[in-house]
């Protein structure tokens, strides 16, 4: 299972801690982006959409938990796991309340953490057997099929690689160059702009016909993003 299309945001005031976390997560594949403290965090989801967020709770300016029972106000569903010194039974009873999914304590294992990880993207329906959830789109890596809210969609091997092609790609502009050799690749012989256009807006069609789940958003003069 590739994982190199989930990113998760690590916040850790230690930056021996962080770079440890984001050693061991990169190399299961993840993609990581770590704060030092919760300034600057909302913002990022405001742009983003990581999979998963690892909360120390002894942070300057905001408490990890109440940090995180804000963003839970504010209507944020992303997983959450506490990775914290505080280990007394009402603290982990309090991380729980305030919107963690998951509670380890330090010092940790970065196994055992990698592990975790895993298991709540799985409950979280993020991956699941050769599967990619983004949004209501369900790729399914194994046996080339879509599923949006239970329906299947029926797609052709050029539009399920273009689909699977944004999806590793979230939220970063991919310009036409790209996607002509990271999709179309040998038969790219008579491939010109409008030939990515036409197909993405064929795929559009079929996975957002009345154009309100805006997918795919244009940046002119390069490619497409999808956000």
């Amino acid at each position: 299972m590739q994982n190199n299309h989930i990113e998760i945001v690590i916040i850790e005031d230690e930056e021996d801690i962080l770079e440890l976390v984001e050693y061991h997560l990169q190399k299961a594949g993840y993609k990581t982006i770590g704060f030092l403290s919760t300034k600057g965090v909302e913002q990022f989801l405001e742009e983003e959409s990581p999979s998963l967020m690892i909360v120390d709770r002894n942070l300057p300016f905001c408490e990890g938990s109440k940090f995180i029972a804000k963003l839970r106000k504010y209507g944020y569903n992303i997983p959450v796991i506490f990775l914290t010194a505080k280990d007394r039974d009402k603290d982990i009873e309090d991380g729980f309340e305030r919107g963690g999914d998951d509670y380890i304590t330090k010092p940790f294992r970065p196994k055992e953490l990698v592990l975790r990880v895993q298991a709540l993207l799985r409950r979280s329906g993020i991956i699941s057997n050769g599967k990619i959830k983004y949004r209501d789109l369900i790729l399914n890596v194994s046996n080339r099929t879509l599923t949006i809210e239970n329906r299947l969609i029926e797609l052709t091997n050029l539009e399920f690689n273009l689909l699977h092609t944004f999806i590793k790609n979230i939220n970063i502009t991919l310009d036409r160059d790209f996607l002509r050799d990271e999709v179309w690749g040998k038969d790219s012989i008579n491939f010109n702009d409008k030939t990515i256009n036409v197909t993405i807006n064929r795929l559009k069609k079929k996975i957002d016909p009345t154009g309100e789940k805006e997918y795919f958003i244009p940046i002119w003069g390069i490619g497409y993003k999808l956000a």
